[in-house]
């Protein structure tokens, strides 16, 4: 049986991601730029793109078409260090999608005229280890059944 060949044309799937391309949905891509030094890791999250910088997540990057008041870029911090960050980013706010209650995300809006000043900004922080800025996300839970399946395998491996 003979192998099918690729049309020379067509790059071998996953060539661009070897060669450091970034697909055109990344929002805000200065930002990922500007934390190269640290060697970020970026993950979908909820039709977003999370940051991570060693094992916190720092940022996530939001620009989509619903809710537009929230897109720009949603600082990991917490309650105690809004009012500190605050007189660094004045334009920060809480995010309206996630209601009235105070949380841990911040964002620095798009439509702020210093936008990109300001998130070079928090980029500086993040690069400088600000304990402001990034939280360890808590461990995922098991569902029953995962957690079941893998006790057993454990006893299998055990011998017991």
């Amino acid at each position: 049986m003979r192998k099918r060949r690729r049309p020379s044309n067509v790059p071998p799937r996953g060539a661009g991601i070897l060669a450091g391309q970034r697909s055109r949905s990344v929002p805000f891509e200065f930002v990922i730029d500007a934390l190269a030094a640290l060697a970020p890791m970026t993950r979908p999250m909820f039709g977003c793109l999370a940051v991570y910088v060693e094992d916190k997540i720092v940022l996530i990057l939001r620009d989509r078409h619903d809710h537009p008041a929230d897109n720009g870029v949603w600082l990991a911090t917490r309650a105690e260090h809004h009012g500190t960050l605050q007189h660094e980013f004045p334009r920060m706010r809480s995010i309206r999608l996630l209601g009235h209650a105070v949380t841990h995300w911040q964002v620095l809006p798009v439509d702020d005229p210093q936008f990109e000043e300001s998130a070079r900004r928090a980029c500086g922080l993040i690069l400088a280890r600000d304990p402001r800025i990034g939280k360890v996300p808590k461990r995922r839970r098991l569902s029953k059944s995962t957690a079941s399946a893998s006790r057993g395998r454990l006893k299998r491996a055990r011998g017991s």
